[in-house]
Parts: C-alpha cells; structure tokens; sequence
C-alpha cells in the first residue's frame, strides 16, 4: 500500500507554550519532530491555540492523535490516553485558552465534512498550569515525555502508520 492510500494520520499537539505546562502537546510534537521520521500520510502539527483554524487538516485526518494538557485532579505527571466519549470529557477538565475552540473545532468538522475522523488524546496532569507566563515545563512533566512519546508511537502504529528513529 502507497502512503497516499494509506490513512492520513494527524498528530496534533496542543496548547499554549507561554503558559508552561500548558504548553506539552506542542512541546512533545517538537520533540517527535526532532527524533523520528514519518511517512508522507502523518502530518506532525503545533495546533498551538489555533481553535477553528485547524478545520482543514482535522478535516483532510482520517485518524487524529492530540497531545495536550488535561486536567484530572490526579498526580501531576499523570499521563492519560482517551477515546471515544472521553475525547469530549477531556475538554470539559479544562479551563484554557484552547478547549472549549478544539471541541468545538470537531463538532465544526463533522457539520461540514459529514464525518469526524477517529481520534485518541494522549494527555498528561499539568503542574504549573497558566501561572507565571514562562516557556518552562515542569520537571514532573518533563519526566514522563519519553513515556508520552511512546504512547503517541503506538497510535501510530495502531491506526497504520510507520516511523523511523532519526540518526544521532
């Protein structure tokens, strides 16, 4: 199979980086970016805050995996993977600058496109969540993106994708 008749696989990182650990998903999207080679139907993408500008790729996705912060009331460093109706509960842990215009994003897609594609949130419990405005993540976060990293690879597998480690 050609990538072009392949799924086209989105990986979507989340967030804000101004806000510390708010700011994870596009933090481990940079990350994939620097380790790993993809096939031409995975698009790796910093949705930063982008709200309803991320319509056409979420659209063009048969298959979404979003990195992001997600508010759970358990351990900071917590890492969380979610499908089905607890994509929508995901949003509804978080008071963001962001969750209300993803849930929304999707439910604009599925009104436009007649379908929304398949997706899995691989979340993390923040720390230091929209306090002082600082480009740092918390160490507890910190720890655990090899964990995430991981996870997120195994998505891709699942849902028929491929990658290769890049060189050191």
């Amino acid at each position: 199979m050609t990538a072009e008749a392949e799924k086209k696989i989105l990986v979507l990182g989340l967030g804000n980086i101004l806000l510390r650990d708010e700011g994870i998903g596009v933090r481990v999207v940079e990350r994939l970016i620097e380790q790993y080679e993809f096939l031409d139907n995975i698009t790796l993408m910093d949705g930063g805050v982008r709200g309803m500008i991320l319509m056409d790729p979420i659209i063009q996705a048969d298959h979404i995996i979003v990195i992001d912060a997600v508010l759970n009331d358990q351990p900071p460093g917590t890492v969380y993977r979610l499908e089905g109706d607890d994509v929508k509960l995901s949003m509804a842990f978080k008071n963001s600058v962001h969750d209300m215009d993803f849930l929304e994003t999707l439910c604009c897609c599925e009104l436009v496109s007649g379908k929304r594609p398949s997706a899995v949130i691989i979340g993390i419990e923040p720390k230091e969540y929209q306090t002082d405005p600082s480009l740092d993540i918390s160490q507890e976060l910190l720890d655990r993106i090899p964990e995430m990293i991981v996870k997120i690879l195994q998505e891709i597998e699942a849902a028929g994708g491929s990658y290769t480690p890049k060189a050191a």
